[in-house]
This record gives structure tokens, C-alpha cells and sequence, in this order.
């Protein structure tokens, strides 16, 4: 033991418990009252002889039920999720055709622009020749003696 503990000898005290005595349910007398108004202030005599003064307390009433709709909100929403997407689908569609329509017109400019321009060349190229120099003699009453042009 420590020295401080050996001069002071341990006091020892009886010890109460109290247990609470458990309250019989003694059924309330229920006063009725319209609704609306202050109900009326209703007493108990406990078996203790004491007396509890308070008002009446309605049962609790249930929430009224709301009735379920016959189709679900999911399937509303998957509903009209598919209308929309049938929406776009058509306007991807109407799309795509412009899409392809400007694609062949844009191959037929093409076209159209190389026979043309093909046209032109063909024409440079295989067209008769001017300023090349030479002389043009129209021959109508011209006499030819020994290979000589006497004209």
C-alpha cells in the first residue's frame, strides 16, 4: 500500500438501491368531443392515489391511401424517352438525305466542269492553226506550166 493510503482507513457506507415500482396501465377514461373544439380536460387516479390531469388524446388516423395510377410513371418516361428518340431519328434522317443530296450535286459540278474544260482543250489543241506564218493562195485560174505557177 502507499503511505497516504495506510493513514486513511477506507469508510465503508451501506449502500440504498431503489427500483423503480413499475406503473399498472390503468385504462383512461376517454370523454368525446367535437371536432373542432378544445376537448374536455380528463382526470386518472393512479393506484398510488395520485392524480393525473391532462386532455384526451385523439388516436392517431392513418394517412388516406393514394391510388396508384393504372401505368406506372417508368413506363411514361421509357413512352415519350421513345418519341423523342423516334423525333431525332427522323430529323438524323432528313439530315443524312441533305447530307447526300449536296454530296452528288457537288459530283456533278465536278463532271460538268471537266467536259467543259475538256472541251476548251480539245479545242486548243485539235483546232485549225492561225499565224503560223504561211501563205494562202486561193487557186481559181491558175495556170500550171512545168511545174511553174503563173498566175
Amino acid at each position: 500500500m502507499f503511505p497516504q493510503q495506510a493513514r486513511h482507513a477506507p469508510i465503508e457506507r451501506a449502500v440504498e438501491v431503489h427500483y423503480p415500482a413499475p406503473i399498472p396501465s390503468v385504462p383512461a377514461p376517454l370523454t368525446p368531443h367535437q371536432p373542432g373544439t378544445v376537448p374536455t380536460v380528463a382526470s386518472i387516479v393512479l393506484p398510488d392515489g395520485r392524480v393525473v390531469t391532462g386532455y384526451a388524446i385523439d388516436a392517431a388516423k392513418p394517412e388516406p391511401v393514394t391510388a396508384k395510377p393504372a401505368v406506372s410513371r417508368t413506363a411514361v418516361n421509357v413512352a415519350l424517352g421513345g418519341i423523342g428518340f423516334a423525333a431525332a431519328c427522323g430529323g438524323l434522317l432528313v439530315l443524312t438525305t441533305f447530307i447526300a443530296a449536296m454530296a452528288a450535286l457537288i459530283h456533278q459540278l465536278i463532271i460538268l466542269a471537266a467536259v467543259i474544260f475538256g472541251g476548251w482543250i480539245a479545242a486548243q489543241v485539235l483546232g485549225p492553226r492561225h499565224g503560223d506564218g504561211g501563205t494562202v493562195v486561193n487557186i481559181r485560174k491558175a495556170i500550171f506550166k512545168r511545174n511553174r505557177f503563173h498566175g
